[in-house]
């Protein structure tokens, strides 16, 4: 087949910084058209939203949303319905009801639909599945702490009920953890922190368990300036494992590994271009199960006000 005709809905910040590079350094991918309500792209077809771009005639063989998780469902749903592949910017959604529908609409109308998690892409990862696959693990410690606003500079909806707040970078922790822990694990305690102003927390700190009774736990926070903080730390009685710079880095036994090409979401477009030709589906939604798991058994603490 030749390259595939690819539509992004959504031409913000991570659309920008991230998608349009990797499309364009991806084999088998196009970007053909975007939908953006504020921006316009030069050199492809652009619509306002995603029902003007299927109703418009332009032929397209996918969709990558990169729109924030509220109201996604709906998009999602329209471009499922009129056969498009579907990529999902994480989080996939904002209810685990909502993704599980989309995964069976996929499968109902044949086409592909990934849940894509950038982080589980990152050049160490996949180093450190395959290490502690061969060891006997006694702890993970989840240090992620970033300045929200260094990030996410006035993007009121990240603290809108569904936006999640620190976990829209917690999530990317999870990602990496459910991915490279040879057992699953399961949450036992959530402290949550939310500011006195807003509906989601800046902070939170998790404690969760394996089937074996392996603790792992994870501190997340917003409010770090300075220097930031993504690190996975593991204890193996075979020696130490540190999985640094959101699992583009790698300590091994205190020692530091050669660094890899960190392409994050070219290796994520390069997946996508797999499944649709083979019209797969890959949904791995345990992070998100962990995110409202931790809303589930939060015990709420009110901290200062933020102001952005």
């Amino acid at each position: 087949m030749g390259n595939i005709r690819l539509g992004i809905v959504g031409l913000g910040k991570i659309a920008r910084d991230q998608h349009l590079g990797a499309i364009e350094a991806a084999d088998g991918i196009e970007l053909t058209a975007v939908a953006s309500r504020n921006a316009q792209l030069e050199g492809v077809h652009c619509f306002r939203d995603i029902g003007e771009m299927l109703a418009s005639g332009v032929e397209l063989d996918a969709i990558s949303l990169c729109t924030p998780p509220q109201g996604r469902f709906a998009q999602a749903k329209a471009a499922l319905e009129a056969g498009k592949h579907l990529m999902l910017e994480k989080p996939p959604g904002t209810t685990l009801a909502e993704v599980f529908a989309l995964e069976k609409l996929a499968r109902e109308k044949g086409v592909s639909l990934y849940a894509t998690w950038h982080s589980r892409a990152g050049a160490a990862v996949e180093q450190v599945r395959e290490l502690l696959a061969k060891r006997t693990l006694r702890s993970v410690s989840v240090i992620w702490k970033e300045d929200v606003r260094y990030w996410h500079p006035g993007q009121a909806w990240i603290w809108e009920p569904g936006g999640l707040g620190v976990f829209d970078p917690g999530i990317n922790a999870l990602s990496i953890v459910t991915h490279i822990m040879p057992d699953s694990f399961h949450l036992t305690s959530s402290d949550l922190f939310f500011p006195e102003n807003r509906a989601a927390p800046i902070a939170a700190n998790l404690k969760f368990e394996t089937a074996g009774g392996i603790p792992v736990t994870a501190e997340m926070d917003w409010r770090q300036t300075g220097p930031q903080t993504w690190d996975i730390r593991i204890d193996t009685e075979e020696g130490p494992v540190a999985l640094t710079h959101g699992g583009g880095r790698v300590i091994i036994d205190g020692e530091k590994q050669p660094e890899g090409e960190n392409h994050e979401y070219r290796r994520l477009y390069e997946r996508f271009v797999e499944l649709v030709q083979n019209s797969g589906i890959d949904t791995d939604f345990s992070p998100l199960v962990h995110v409202a798991d931790a809303f589930m058994l939060g015990r709420r603490h009110a901290v200062e006000a933020f102001e952005d």
